[in-house]
């Protein structure tokens, strides 16, 4: 087994443990999924460096089960809206039981996505359920669904972190964008993110998470 020496930074005291896990989680807590986008542009070294710290995450057996895709092209987004839009028409006008739609009507949403051609860049998260080699031959990964989740998890707080706003978007079912975007067969597409800045004039639902009795159970 090949290991190599961890090299951690210094060791934080304990005041300095408290000052930045608090200081984070007041940055994370303010986090909110947007709808409203600027158009103004997200440079691309920017979009790399977010989907670079989005692939440290953990993964099963160290497979890093996953392929980012960023679409800045205008005529990808249109196509990607209007597709999304047709399953989500069809997502509200059938397909959701009552109490989901009871649900989201809290929150507001419906089945038109503009945000999806507004926003300066998408970004399509595929989870690689085995790897295709030359011979034909298929490599198996482990934790598909765990490790990709993980990824996301990277990505949404690295979105944050460098003061960008994005959203959640799951327009099940989603093939049509291993279509739109010619991905191989071992690719199963997993989350939609548009990303970029926040509308001037950006709202949000105005709603409250869970507090800490309800979310935290301590053994000690």
């Amino acid at each position: 087994m090949n290991h190599i020496l961890y090299e951690s930074a210094r060791e934080p005291t304990e005041n300095e443990l408290i000052e930045r896990s608090c200081s984070f989680y007041k940055s994370m807590n303010s986090r909110r999924s947007l709808r409203f986008f600027s158009e103004r542009d997200v440079p691309k070294a920017v979009i790399e460096t977010l989907l670079m710290t989005a692939s440290t995450a953990p993964s099963g057996a160290n497979k890093q089960p996953w392929t980012f895709c960023a679409i800045r092209s205008a005529t990808l987004k249109a196509q990607i809206r209007v597709a999304a839009e047709e399953e989500e028409y069809r997502n509200y006008h059938g397909r959701m039981s009552d109490e989901w739609l009871q649900d989201l009507a809290t929150i507001g949403t419906d089945w038109q996505k503009p945000f999806l051609e507004i926003a300066p860049w998408l970004i399509v998260v595929f989870r690689r359920s085995y790897e295709a080699e030359t011979n034909g031959h298929k490599r198996q990964n482990y934790y598909v669904q765990e490790s990709v989740g993980l990824a996301c998890g990277f990505l949404l707080t690295a979105i944050q972190q460098a003061g960008l706003v994005t959203l959640t978007h799951t327009p099940s079912p989603m093939d049509f964008l291993t279509k739109i975007l010619g991905r191989p067969s071992n690719e199963k597409p997993f989350l939609l993110l548009p990303v970029g800045y926040p509308a001037p004039d950006a709202t949000v639902p105005n709603i409250s998470r869970k507090s800490k009795e309800e979310v935290i159970v301590w053994f000690d």
